[in-house]
């Protein structure tokens, strides 16, 4: 028996969008009702907004957690929390915040408006889309196991050796986070590769590399990044755990090894990871904020390259993490000027935004606030950040507040903020419902304002002296008054997140109905139904210009894009395959159907890293032969593929 083909050779029917077509697409890609359904869907839209509503729940747990730890710091000598609880609840803030919000949220975000931006009927590898989403899911349970065995993490997000060898953390705190990060890394990989190939592969016709929407650049950016890294963090958790259950030494001094080998691993890793959860945000600035400006955006291709160049020098600035560590002076130096480099062209970015509100006719909808409002906290998290990438400066701010602040106006100001912008833009197209603009406006004010109060005055608290990750301080150190305010901020902030949850719940089910395209959008998400059908396009569109739908408007060409008629694709599951450069239709690629190959997979891999948690070798053995099973599963020769191939090549395509 032979491999079924992957594609047909190319001879599509081409037609018009009808209704007697998009019943017949319907009926093709519409995923089953019931509860196999939802555990088989390979739809991105659902996976897409699974990703979000999940991300979600990790950004309320670690509000939660930090709402805590701000009580615990409102006075001075506080007992609210014991030393060690402290240091667990910390440690799982940053690990919640960093790895199981800000990355997945955006994943999400890409993964449902990825193939309605390129004009595809769905991702490159459907079947890889929804187990990165299952092991999302299950590494987010298996790291929260620990905080609700009382063996939260214990060492901070970033975990450094010595101290979180066995000696110093002997319970399973370290081995649940260590075996949790690989298993999220799974996940981070497969949806890195996804978008990758999505992007370079699966886009309608004509959608060169020049003309696609200013988002996919930060994406398809981080995901590169992302491959390239994520074994780093892997290699370096998976050695930490075979330090503290088998008596390995990578990381040791006593046995021969070195924790500074922890360091970099981890930060070669981390600072790229850094810009890949800021990246894809950026993007949906660059994307979100000229459909509110009513023009696009200023220096498209600058942008563009601007986003390339800031990963790319990303890879160069991990040692400013280790300023303090003892390196060589000729290492400072080069880390320090790269580290200074990379600031023009993040410039280039801000100014791009900058122009296009100047020239544009901003409509000043919550969105919009939202976007605008990152501008600013950009600007402030870069000079902070730039401000540490001198070594004489770093020296004296390293592990005080100072570095707290900058770290939130970048992961909050340019996460978070653009994040709720997006959600209020594009929530219209995802539900078919928009959010109301007066709580939204509420909801903004009350973030911008608590998120400055509680983080503006922590630049001053790491300028006058208090360490970070302490969990109290006493009355005459001249911290009292910085940190109650401090705290107040972080309630109010909080209470505009609220807000946002409550304006999303309350929208979905009673929101005004929304259009097609609400805002006037100039891209081809908005000439589609809201929300979504199932297939996103009877007919695949084919483009001419970055801006499809406002081509009357800016009469950039003499050719127009087609939206109304096109390949139909009607044949079972098929997409388009186009070249990378140019966007010329190449292949018809056909999809997989529903399945629950991808649940069984991650299910079974969450039982073989229960089964090294434990330590149960024949636990793990039983979940090894699951998880061939699942792949057999997955690789099984589909009867329909094969029955396809047996045909001449390209009938009925």
């Amino acid at each position: 028996m032979t491999a079924p083909a992957p594609a047909v050779t190319l001879r599509p029917a081409v037609g018009r969008d009808t209704p007697q077509l998009r019943r017949r697409l319907a009926e093709i890609w519409d995923t089953k009702p019931g509860i196999y359904g939802w555990f088989a869907t390979v739809d991105h839209k659902e996976i897409g907004k699974r990703y979000i509503v999940t991300a979600f729940v990790m950004l309320a747990l670690g509000g939660i957690e930090a709402a805590i730890m701000r009580l615990q710091l409102a006075g001075p000598n506080r007992t609210l929390l014991t030393p060690d609880q402290y240091n667990q609840l910390f440690s799982t803030h940053g690990m919640t915040m960093i790895f199981l919000y800000a990355g997945p949220v955006l994943s999400g975000f890409s993964n449902y408006l990825f193939p309605l931006w390129l004009g595809a009927r769905d991702m490159a590898f459907p079947r890889m889309n929804a187990l990165s989403y299952w092991i999302y899911l299950a590494a987010a349970l298996f790291l929260y196991a620990g905080p609700l065995m009382g063996a939260a993490p214990d060492d901070g997000w970033f975990n450094y050796p010595p101290y979180a060898e066995r000696s110093f953390s002997p319970g399973l705190n370290q081995d649940i986070y260590a075996l949790g990060m690989v298993f999220l890394g799974i996940s981070t990989s497969v949806g890195a590769a996804n978008f990758f190939v999505t992007v370079g592969r699966c886009r309608a016709p004509g959608m060169s590399i020049n003309r696609l929407p200013i988002a996919v650049w930060g994406t398809l950016t981080a995901s590169a990044a992302n491959l390239i890294v994520i074994p780093s963090v892997s290699l370096a958790f998976f050695m930490l755990w075979l330090d503290r259950n088998f008596g390995t030494s990578f990381f040791m001094s006593s046995g021969g090894g070195h924790p500074l080998l922890w360091q970099h691993l981890f930060w070669l890793f981390g600072h790229p990871w850094v810009y890949a959860v800021v990246l894809p945000a950026m993007g949906l600035v660059s994307e979100g904020l000229p459909m509110f400006c009513r023009t696009p955006i200023v220096g498209y291709t600058l942008v563009a390259l601007s986003t390339v160049a800031t990963m790319l020098l990303g890879f160069g600035v991990w040692v400013h993490h280790m300023f303090a560590t003892g390196l060589p002076d000729v290492g400072l130096a080069f880390f320090s000027g790269a580290s200074i480099l990379i600031a023009i062209p993040s410039a280039i970015a801000v100014f791009a935004w900058l122009a296009t509100i100047w020239l544009g006719r901003p409509v000043l909808k919550t969105a919009f606030l939202f976007f605008a409002a990152m501008i600013l906290l950009f600007v402030i998290g870069g000079v902070s950040g730039f401000m540490t990438a001198s070594v004489p400066v770093d020296w004296q701010l390293t592990d005080t507040y100072f570095v707290v602040a900058h770290l939130h106006y970048v992961l909050i100001g340019i996460n978070v903020f653009p994040v709720c912008g997006a959600t209020y833009a594009w929530f219209p197209k995802m539900t078919g419902k928009l959010m109301d603009e007066r709580l939204g406006r509420w909801n903004f004010w009350t973030m911008f304002v608590g998120f400055n109060v509680a983080f503006l005055p922590m630049h001053l608290t790491g300028l006058m002296g208090m360490p970070r990750r302490v969990y109290t301080y006493n009355a005459d150190m001249g911290f009292t008054t910085l940190n109650l305010i401090t705290s107040i901020g972080s309630y109010v902030f909080a209470a505009g997140v609220g807000m946002f949850f409550w304006n999303v719940s309350k929208s979905w089910r009673h929101g005004e109905t929304a259009g097609a395209d609400p805002w006037g959008g100039p891209t081809l998400e908005w000439s589609v139904p809201s929300p979504p059908p199932s297939y996103n396009f009877a007919v695949i569109p084919t483009v001419a210009t970055r801006d499809p739908l406002w081509e009357d408007q800016l009469r950039e060409g003499a050719f127009c894009s087609s939206l109304d008629e096109g390949m139909t694709l009607e044949n079972g599951k098929e997409a388009l395959g186009v070249s990378i450069l140019d966007g010329e239709p190449r292949v018809i690629l056909k999809m997989p159907e529903d399945t629950l190959a991808p649940f069984l997979l991650a299910l079974a891999t969450t039982f073989l890293f229960v089964g090294l948690l434990m330590q149960w070798w024949w636990f793990v053995t039983l979940a090894a032969f699951g998880v061939i099973g699942a792949l057999l599963a997955w690789t099984w020769p589909r009867r329909r593929l094969l029955e396809r191939a047996d045909a001449p090549a390209g009938e009925g395509a």
